[in-house]
């Protein structure tokens, strides 16, 4: 299944339907009077988010949506049918913005939500309310309301506990395999990663929702390499792993790169908890391993863990340290 995590779409509400003028002509009544009945509602458009949903990939090629209109009125002061109400099925996490794509009209967090979006318009009057002790016999009528219509944005926030960021190649999608069943696509070649991938950590009978997000390079604000787009899906992370090359030549300055991308697209995602990781510690000496660290150390003043995902060698302990961010 394809990822999309943004779409714009067109909803209309179902319009009301007509009230009816009618008048009751029955055998041996002598004096019918009006029974023209009210028109039904039209139907509404409703927004329902779904856990088991990932992606926006079923607004990618049908954008119009719309829903049932009510029906008029008929005599013997009948109501027309109610339009039936069009439910759309969301993922957990969509934002729903209007046009514009920057006023936030609601915000699906938790699974079964439910929102209308669209109100359906309001079935017309019949002739028989418009009775009264000086006009016996009204023919007016009303026609029903429009319902709703407009262009509105979704997008899509994936929700995780952990977000794991890094520049290209540092081991994310391989890190993101190892500690879950997910199966990322992994090859030795940067932007491998071109969409979000999620997995499940179990440690200690709690499941950990971690989220790889493609590799972030210098000048992705401005939309370079896979620029910034996917930075909104760790907006709700709660911690952040920021994976670094360890074979790679200064630590510190690939690691301040990516953090400063972080604070050009929200300076609120460096507040957020971190855990820095080394990976690919079985590809230097020890030697020259301890050296590069502890030149980090000194630099950046923070504290990290190490490990390599060939060898598994720290993986455990890896988890302990996720399983301590969250708990």
């Amino acid at each position: 299944m394809k990822f999309l995590d943004q779409a714009k779409i067109y909803i209309k509400a179902g319009n009301g339907g007509s009230g009816s003028s009618s008048f009751r002509r029955e055998k041996y009544v002598e004096f019918g009077g009006p029974d023209g009945g009210d028109g039904g509602n039209g139907g509404s458009v409703i927004l329902e988010s779904e856990r088991n949903l990932n992606t926006l990939i079923d607004f990618r090629y049908k954008q119009h949506f719309k829903a049932e209109n009510g029906k008029a009125g008929s005599k013997k002061n009948k109501t027309g049918a109610g339009g039936k109400d069009l439910v759309l099925k969301i993922p957990v996490g969509t934002q729903i913005y209007e046009e514009d794509n920057n006023s936030l009209i609601y915000d699906f967090i938790n699974n079964k939500e439910k929102f209308v979006v669209a109100t359906g318009g309001q079935g017309g009057l019949g002739n028989t309310k418009f009775k009264s002790s000086t006009n016996r016999a009204p023919r007016r009528k009303t026609d029903g309301k429009k319902g709703e219509e407009f262009w509105i944005w979704l997008q899509l926030k994936v929700i995780a506990d952990i977000g794991i960021i890094g520049l290209p190649n540092a081991g994310k999608s391989s890190f993101l395999s190892k500690c879950t069943r997910a199966k990322p696509k992994i090859a030795n070649y940067p932007f491998t990663t071109i969409n979000p991938n999620l997995g499940v950590l179990g440690f200690n009978h709690k499941e950990i929702i971690l989220a790889d997000i493609p590799g972030l390079i210098e000048g992705s604000h401005k939309g370079i390499g896979l620029g910034d787009k996917f930075l909104r899906h760790i907006e709700r992370c709660k911690t952040l792993i920021h994976l670094i090359d360890v074979s790679e030549k200064n630590l510190s300055e690939n690691y301040l790169k990516v953090r400063s991308e972080l604070s050009k697209y929200d300076k609120g995602i460096l507040k957020k908890k971190e855990l820095i990781i080394f990976n690919k510690i079985d590809l230097i000496e020890k030697d020259t391993l301890s050296e590069k660290l502890k030149d980090f150390k000194n630099k950046i003043k923070k504290n990290f863990e190490t490990v390599s995902l060939i060898t598994n060698t720290n993986l455990e302990k890896i988890k302990k340290e996720i399983y301590k961010k969250c708990i």
